[in-house]
């Protein structure tokens, strides 16, 4: 028969007090005695809950504004005595301590502060809980005697627990709890290290030249996720997958809304975040159609339909079982050309028109997300190596149009400098090595993921479905030798817009200039892996 421990004084300090009426009472229907702190016995008090103040059970006040009021041997010496050695029981008697066999206890909301615009580091300090994670941690570390209870999602099986068992809950149950009690700790003191190293943590001066600060990356990096969902498999079937959320993040994909369709896969998440990152990146109605991880049809103009039309026409048979985002609401013009565009797996969208939705009831497998969060975040990318990980600033890198440096005898046209800077946003979302042909602002050939920058060219031209002549073209990085550029010429390219800084550039700009093409360098690369 399983082991039971019988609750006979329980110490309750909740800073979310979701659920503790509740909890109090079916205390109090045992006979446990309750001991509490501040405002959470002035709650149990108003409701009628017999309580008794820390302060009186220990003979000590809450000091110091309330900093100290548990951090006292008479509390953790109830919590920590083994009740099975006669030395720890002589000297709870000899000092008058009372065991304490459960804490009910969440922490000061930490996480949630710093979340807050403006929050001040004085504010973020006074949220640091001391006294909670004490009496956590003293009570899971004897948690074959105690009960610690850490989060109020726990509070229903508890109660279920101690009115089946007469006031008195099981060890197994216990254990449980202690483990879910170190998880939190953990995590609640990463989320302290990793605000504090952020605002605290001096940044030394780098060699000059250095345009970032590496050091500006911790030394130990601790990651705390909590999972959203199990996913059905992973890229592949025979592979296991789940979808996490990080702590303390607010904003991102993991905010997405599914308002129809099944169940999203791995792929279908990677990608979605591919698509609405580069949709992202314009300001006028765009529309991008996404194939694994790739763009394979990119287009903005004054109106979203015809904006998603030119998109989808880059690369139609690409765009079958690929993904759509936009950045503006679909409406229902929008949603008819979807509708009919053949098999996608998800549609993107801030907002959606209510009579554009009913366009898809009978699409029951297309999956529509709706994720009105359309604002760049700051936060850095994590890549996986065996036995490691790697971390780097996201490429937030925009292309400022006053900085962009006209390289050759010809210059841009106004169209073709709108042109390239079109282009250029979109080649930063295309893997290595990329090249993007545009005209006007739609892609008319994407050459992504080629080992060499020549291929890519001649790829983009290959996927062309439309003449390419008087096209621009952009690079997400230089040009090694001129091959690339009299493939260029060949498909009648007019312009082009790529980062520079290659030893062959002199060879590159002779190139353009022979071939009468213009060029402008934006000292930016965008190599994506």
């Amino acid at each position: 028969m399983e082991r039971m421990v019988k609750i006979k004084r329980a110490l309750i300090s909740v800073s979310d007090k979701t659920g503790i009426l509740e909890l109090a009472k079916t205390l109090k229907k045992f006979g446990i005695e309750i001991l509490s702190t501040g405002g959470t016995a002035k709650l149990l008090r108003e409701n009628n809950i017999e309580v008794k103040d820390v302060s009186e059970h220990t003979g000590y006040p809450e000091m110091l504004d309330g900093r100290v009021k548990t951090l006292h041997p008479i509390i953790h010496g109830g919590l920590l005595a083994l009740r099975e050695n006669k030395e720890h029981m002589k000297t709870v008697k000899e000092n008058n301590i009372g065991l304490i066999d459960m804490v009910v206890v969440n922490l000061y909301p930490f996480e949630k502060t710093i979340q807050k615009p403006n929050v001040t580091l004085e504010e973020a300090i006074e949220n640091i809980d001391i006294g909670g994670p004490s009496m956590l941690r003293s009570a899971a570390k004897n948690n074959h005697a105690v009960a610690v209870v850490s989060d109020p999602a726990s509070y229903n099986r508890i109660i279920k627990e101690l009115n089946s068992n007469n006031g008195a809950l099981p060890v197994d149950l216990l254990r449980e709890l202690a483990v879910e009690v170190f998880r939190r700790t953990s995590n609640y003191d990463n989320a302290i290290y990793k605000y504090l190293s952020s605002q605290l943590s001096a940044v030394p001066c780098l060699p000059a030249g250095r345009s970032h600060q590496l050091s500006a990356f911790p030394e130990e990096l601790n990651l705390s996720f909590e999972k959203i969902q199990d996913l059905r498999y992973g890229e592949n079937p025979h592979q296991r997958a789940a979808f996490y959320k990080e702590k303390g993040k607010t904003r991102g994909l993991i905010n997405v809304k599914q308002l129809q369709g099944k169940e999203l896969s791995f792929n279908n998440i990677l990608d979605l975040n591919a698509t609405f990152e580069l949709v992202k990146e314009f300001s006028n109605p765009a529309a991008i159609v996404v194939k694994h991880n790739n763009p394979c049809g990119a287009a903005e103009d004054k109106v979203l339909d015809k904006a998603y039309a030119l998109a989808h026409k880059c690369d139609p048979i690409s765009a079958f079982g690929g993904i759509v985002a936009l950045n503006r609401k679909l409406d229902v013009k929008t949603a008819k050309l979807i509708a009919k565009s053949g098999f996608l797996e998800c549609v993107i969208f801030p907002a959606i028109d209510k009579e554009a939705l009913g366009l898809f009831k009978n699409k029951k497998n297309l999956r529509l997300l709706e994720l009105s969060d359309l604002g760049a975040i700051n936060e850095p990318e994590l890549k996986r190596v065996s036995g490691g990980l790697l971390l780097q600033d996201k490429d937030l890198a925009t292309c400022d149009v006053e900085k962009l440096k006209v390289v050759t005898k010809k210059k841009p046209s106004k169209k073709e400098m709108e042109s390239l800077i079109f282009g250029w946003k979109v080649a930063k979302h295309v893997k290595s090595n990329a090249i993007v042909f545009t005209q006007g602002n739609k892609t008319i050939g994407i050459g992504a993921g080629q080992m060499s920058r020549v291929d890519a060219v001649m790829l983009a031209k290959k996927k062309a479905l439309v003449s390419t002549k008087n096209s621009c073209l952009a690079s997400d990085a230089f040009f090694p030798k001129p091959d690339a550029i009299a493939q260029a010429h060949k498909a009648g390219v007019k312009a082009i817009i790529q980062p520079g800084g290659s030893i062959s550039d002199p060879e590159i700009i002779k190139a353009c200039d022979k071939y009468k093409i213009s060029m402008v360098t934006t000292g930016i690369r965008h190599f994506k892996h």
